[in-house]
C-alpha cells in the first residue's frame, strides 16, 4: 500500500462528513397530486384559453409535460387504485365505484418506500375506504367529501369537522405534515385534492371568477350520436342529466342539501347572495330547448372553474413551501387527475367512456437533476405507469406484479421506444348508463368493444376524426386495420391476463 497515509486521511474525512449529516438520504422526496375530474381542456399548460391554470403550469415549466398521458379505467376509485398498485383494475380487485371494495393490505408501491426508509402521507380525498395502509401518516375526506367545512377522518378513527374551503384545509394539513416529519429521511406525500368533483363549488372568493366569460359551444356540442349506440344510451349530458338545484345551485327553496347546510352563516350568506339574483334572472327569462340547454353549459363552466381556482391557488402554495424549505432540488413533484373530463363535448360533462376527453389525463412531473425544465413528452404513458416510475427514482426494486412501466427511461432519453398501444377497460354498470368497455389505443387508431347494456364494436381513426364522431367498424376501407387491432388488443388481454375480458372478446356478437 502506497499511500496509507492518504487512505486514512480519507476514511476520516468521510466519518466526520456522515456525522455532520447522519441519515442525509440522497433519495428523492416525492410529492404526487392527485386532482379529480380535471381535464386537460383546463389548464393552460395543455393550450387551453378557457382558463388560467399558473400553478399547475409551473410544474410543467420546470419539468415534464406529458402530452398522451391516459388511465387504465376513467372513474375515480379504479384510477387511485391502479396509481398506488401499478396494476390493472382487474388485478388489484377494484372494478368501480358501486361495487368493489379496495384492498388496502395488498401490494402497493408506497410499502416498498416505507421499506426503503420513506415517511408515507396521504391527505385529503382517498376515495378507496376508510383504512388506509402503506402511510405512516393519513388524514382523508369520508367518501367524496364536502368543499366547505369539510370532515376529515383521522387515523384513531375519529371525524373532525374543519371550518373552511377543502383545497385550503388539504393544503394546511399537508403543511402541517411535513412540518413534523423527520427532516433526516426522504418522504413520500399524496395530496387527494377534491377539485374538481361534481357540484363544483367554487371557493367565496372565485365565485365571479368567470362571469364575464362567455364559453363557445364545443363543435360537437349537440352530437346525434350516429353510429355510436354506446353513446346514443349514455345518461350524462348537460341537456337531460345535469341538475337545476344540485348541480348548478338553482335552489326553488331554502336547500336541505348537505353541501349547504353544512355552511356557517356567514359562508351561507354569501353564497346565496351570489347564487340567488342568478336563479331570479332565470325564473325571468323563462328558458326552453337548446336555449336552457346551453345557459346550463355556461353555468357549469363557470362553476367548474371557479372551483379549479382554490385548489391551483393551494398548489402554488405548496412549490412555495418547498422552495422556501429547500426541498425543491430533491423532490419530484407530479400532477396527474384521476382522469379527464367533458367539457361539454358530446354535449356531455363526467368521464367513464374511452373516448378521449376522458380517456386521457393531464399529467406533468417536475424531477429537478434528471428532467430538464420545459420537456414536453408525446410517449404514451399511464397512470399504472407512476408507481414503477417512482419506485426506479427512489432506487426501489420494481416488484414483478406491477404491470405498469417506468417512464424514467423515456424521460432520461426522449428517443426511447416508450408503449405502442394502451390497454383500456371499464367496467361500471349503472351510473350514467355508460355501458362496461374495454379496447385499444394505438398512435392513429382507437377499437372498443362494448358489452352489457349495449353489445357492440367501434372503431376510430384518430387522423382524420379526432373528435371521435365516426364509426368506422365494419366498414371495407378499414377491414385490414380492424383486423390487425383485434389481433393486437387479444394480445394486450392476454398479456394483462384480463380474462374476463376475453371471454367477451370471442362472443360473436356480428348477428345481432
Amino acid at each position: 500500500m502506497k499511500h496509507p497515509i492518504l487512505l486514512v486521511w480519507i476514511f476520516l474525512w468521510t466519518v466526520c462528513a456522515f456525522a455532520q449529516n447522519p441519515g442525509k438520504s440522497t433519495q428523492p422526496n416525492i410529492v404526487l397530486i392527485i386532482s379529480d375530474d380535471h381535464t386537460q381542456q383546463a389548464i393552460s399548460a395543455y393550450g387551453s384559453k378557457i382558463a388560467k391554470t399558473p400553478n399547475i403550469d409551473r410544474i410543467a415549466k420546470s419539468g415534464v409535460l406529458f402530452n398522451r398521458a391516459y388511465v387504465n379505467n376513467s372513474i375515480c376509485g379504479p384510477s387511485r387504485a391502479a396509481i398506488l398498485t401499478g396494476t390493472y383494475s382487474h388485478v388489484n380487485g377494484f372494478l368501480d365505484n358501486d361495487n368493489s371494495s379496495y384492498d388496502s393490505s395488498q401490494d402497493q408501491f408506497v410499502n416498498h418506500l416505507q421499506s426503503a426508509g420513506y415517511q408515507t402521507a396521504w391527505i385529503g380525498k382517498y376515495h378507496l375506504g376508510e383504512d388506509p395502509k402503506g402511510f405512516d401518516y393519513w388524514e382523508i375526506l369520508p367518501g367524496q367529501g364536502h368543499y366547505y367545512n369539510p370532515d376529515f377522518i383521522q387515523m384513531d378513527g375519529k371525524r373532525v369537522r374543519k371550518e373552511g374551503y377543502v383545497s385550503d384545509l388539504i393544503e394546511d394539513a399537508a403543511e402541517s405534515w411535513l412540518g413534523k416529519r423527520d427532516p433526516e429521511k426522504p418522504f413520500c406525500l399524496i395530496l387527494g385534492h377534491k377539485a374538481t368533483h361534481r357540484t363544483w363549488m367554487p371557493d367565496l372568493q372565485d365565485l365571479r371568477k368567470y362571469d364575464d366569460v362567455v364559453f363557445p359551444l364545443p363543435p360537437n356540442f349537440y352530437d346525434s350520436y350516429e353510429g355510436r349506440e354506446a353513446a346514443k344510451a349514455q345518461d350524462m349530458s348537460i341537456s337531460k342529466t345535469m341538475v337545476m338545484d344540485y348541480d348548478l345551485k338553482m335552489y326553488a327553496n331554502d336547500s336541505k342539501d348537505g353541501n349547504v347546510t353544512r355552511m356557517t352563516p356567514a359562508q351561507r350568506e354569501e353564497f346565496d347572495a351570489y347564487y340567488k339574483p342568478i336563479r331570479d334572472e332565470l325564473a325571468k327569462a323563462n328558458l326552453s330547448g337548446n336555449a336552457l340547454t346551453e345557459w346550463k353549459f355556461q353555468r357549469y363552466m363557470r362553476d367548474y372553474l371557479a372551483t379549479a381556482e382554490s385548489m391551483d391557488r393551494n398548489i402554488g402554495r405548496l412549490l412555495d413551501y418547498l422552495d422556501a424549505e429547500n426541498l425543491d432540488e430533491n423532490t419530484i413533484v407530479i400532477y396527474v387527475s384521476d382522469q379527464g373530463f367533458y367539457l361539454g363535448e358530446h354535449g356531455w360533462f363526467d368521464k367513464r367512456f374511452m373516448y378521449e376527453e376522458s380517456f386521457r389525463t393531464p399529467m406533468m412531473m417536475r424531477y429537478p437533476g434528471v428532467v430538464p425544465a420545459g420537456m414536453v413528452s408525446d410517449h404514451l404513458v399511464m397512470n399504472l405507469d407512476l408507481a414503477p416510475t417512482l419506485l426506479e427514482a427512489a432506487g426501489v426494486k420494481i416488484p414483478e406484479r406491477m404491470q405498469g412501466k417506468s417512464f424514467l427511461p423515456m424521460l432520461k432519453n426522449p428517443r426511447s421506444k416508450g408503449r405502442e398501444a394502451l390497454y383500456y377497460h371499464y367496467y361500471e354498470y349503472g351510473t350514467h348508463s355508460v355501458s362496461p368497455h374495454f379496447g385499444i389505443k394505438t398512435d392513429r387508431y382507437k377499437l372498443i368493444r362494448f358489452y352489457r347494456r349495449v353489445e357492440s364494436w367501434e372503431l376510430f381513426d384518430l387522423e382524420k376524426d379526432p373528435s371521435e364522431m365516426r364509426n368506422l367498424y365494419g366498414q371495407a376501407d378499414y377491414a385490414e386495420v380492424e383486423k390487425e387491432l383485434k389481433a393486437k388488443l387479444r394480445q394486450l388481454i392476454l398479456d394483462y391476463g384480463d380474462e374476463g375480458a376475453l371471454k367477451i372478446f370471442e362472443t360473436d356478437i356480428s348477428n345481432r
